[in-house]
């Protein structure tokens, strides 16, 4: 799966993420000046969850939905992990030149962790999806016609999954809207 695939009108698959998983931690111990933070005392802002436990949440790995995936008969055209970097470095490398991955926003839940480093630190939402997953982990490309096949393939799967956006013709390699 190395992009090349990637065609205008695929639909992009976003896999929710875990929480910050390992990306991040500088800003993050800079935000909440962890040397001194409360990290046991549960946080309404986290659902009830203390900063350490949120913190701490294990990364998660991504092999088996996308097997699943594959076993399924999906054509992956493409797969950004995004990582270190968030959206704005991961996506654009599974973008073929003259194509951009247009993102909405709105389609997907932001977990609350980020929310929470976000006014805590004053940071503003670009520098956080240049930085954090956001609650998106994974973003793959499919087909538009294979799309409602791969969300259920990935529900069965026991994986959260969300479309949400499309493959366009442009430049930017990102979009976020």
């Amino acid at each position: 799966i190395d992009g090349s695939k990637v065609a205008e009108g695929d639909v992009l698959i976003g896999l929710t993420s875990s929480g910050v998983h390992s990306n991040g931690f500088s800003l993050v111990r800079k935000v909440f000046d962890i040397e001194y933070a409360d990290l046991k005392s549960p946080m309404d802002e986290l659902e009830g969850k203390s900063l350490g436990e949120t913190l701490l949440t294990p990364t998660k790995i991504y092999v088996k939905p996308v097997l699943a995936l594959l076993e399924g008969g999906i054509d992956l055209h493409g797969a950004s992990h995004i990582t270190g970097g968030g959206f704005y470095e991961n996506v654009p490398r599974m973008m073929p030149e003259g194509l951009t991955a247009q993102i909405e926003l709105a389609s997907f839940p932001r977990l609350p962790i980020f929310g929470l480093i976000q006014s805590k630190g004053n940071i503003p939402q670009r520098d956080m999806y240049n930085t954090f997953n956001m609650g998106i982990g994974m973003i793959l490309a499919v087909p538009a016609s294979q799309a409602q096949q791969a969300l259920e393939v990935l529900k069965a799967a026991g994986e959260t999954a969300y479309p949400i956006g499309k493959v366009v013709q442009g430049d930017a390699g990102v979009e976020l809207r």
